[in-house]
């Protein structure tokens, strides 16, 4: 894939944010981010695309003109509708951008129906489905439990402190083997994992939460659902592992350089916080989650390069239809 096709790439991914203007209003800030902690490449300068855009000066023509081929066309397609998708299912606005950009691509309903139904089936996937088991066995260090502040009522989990931190670590394992898949639903499915996560460690402590609640507790803590599948995306897109041809399994597996490890520890910690926060009674203040948000993150980032092998193992067990089953629940 050549550099113009990649920026091309990229800049309909940011159109596709920005083209629901709720979405642009709540993820502005977190993308400008991405854009910035992603300027090491030296073949795209990000905040530029990014400003083009905000900017309107690019078009939908204009920029799918620059994507020779199909397999480019392809992918332009599918990070867009992954974008459109990865905060829930897509809006009429969102749906008419698709529609005008699988147009512009030169693309037929026929060649799109599929991977759009499987994203869709993933944005709406239950939160309380059943959570996935990592390969091998996972048993390491965890962080230590905060002391909750001073008058709150500290909740017994309906499982043991150590299952739920075992249900933690698998949850990591599996979301870093995602992201070393080339697929773009499995970059996808990182988030309704997390999402499940979250809602399982609140319902052991006793609290029954909705997608709703689920979504603010992800963005208190600083973690955006279009900007988190942004960078996840962009880095494996800027690396040359996204994408389904020419390349495969073999290509992505073991290749953490290209990727950050960045889903292993945000959902590590996401766990974490998680637990913390319903075992002290959802008293924790926003600056007291992102406090402890960052804490954690510093000590999976350690962590990481240990469960590697047990994210490569369960990465080579996986493909699309297999992840799309694990996010429905069915596996």
């Amino acid at each position: 894939m050549t550099q113009t096709e990649t920026q091309a790439i990229i800049s309909l991914s940011l159109m596709a944010a920005f083209v629901d203007g709720d979405k642009h209003d709540r993820e502005r800030a977190e993308v400008k981010r991405i854009a910035d902690a992603l300027t090491q490449s030296d073949t795209v300068h990000l905040p530029t695309l990014v400003q083009d855009v905000l900017m309107k000066r690019v078009d939908l023509a204009g920029t799918t003109a620059a994507l020779r081929s199909a397999q480019a066309r392809q992918l332009a397609y599918e990070m867009a509708v992954c974008v459109c998708d990865a905060d829930g299912v897509q809006s009429l606005t969102e749906q008419k951008f698709l529609g005008e950009l699988r147009n512009s691509l030169g693309l037929t309903a026929g060649d799109t129906r599929q991977f759009t139904e499987d994203a869709e089936a993933m944005a709406a996937a239950p939160v309380d489905g059943p959570m996935p088991a990592a390969a091998g066995s996972a048993a390491g260090p965890v962080p230590a439990p905060a002391i909750p502040p001073a008058g709150a009522t500290v909740r017994t989990p309906k499982v043991s402190e150590q299952d739920l931190d075992r249900t933690i670590l698998h949850a990591a394992i599996t979301n870093g083997a995602l992201e070393l898949l080339p697929e773009s639903l499995s970059t996808m499915a990182i988030i309704p994992l997390q999402m499940r996560l979250v809602y399982r460690i609140g319902h052991d402590y006793g609290y029954e939460l909705d997608s709703g609640h689920i979504k603010d507790f992800l963005a208190t803590v600083g973690v955006g659902l279009t900007s988190q599948y942004l960078e996840q995306a962009g880095r494996k897109l800027l690396g040359g592992l996204l994408g389904r041809i020419g390349g495969g399994l073999a290509r992505g597996v073991g290749q953490q350089a290209v990727s950050s490890g960045m889903s292993f520890v945000a959902t590590f910690a996401l766990g974490h916080v998680a637990k913390r926060y319903y075992a002290g009674g959802r008293t924790l203040s926003t600056q007291m989650l992102k406090d402890a948000y960052a804490s954690i993150s510093s000590e999976a980032q350690g962590l990481q390069g240990r469960y590697l092998p047990q994210m490569q193992e369960q990465a080579r067990t996986l493909d699309a239809g297999k992840v799309l089953a694990m996010v429905r629940g069915r596996v």
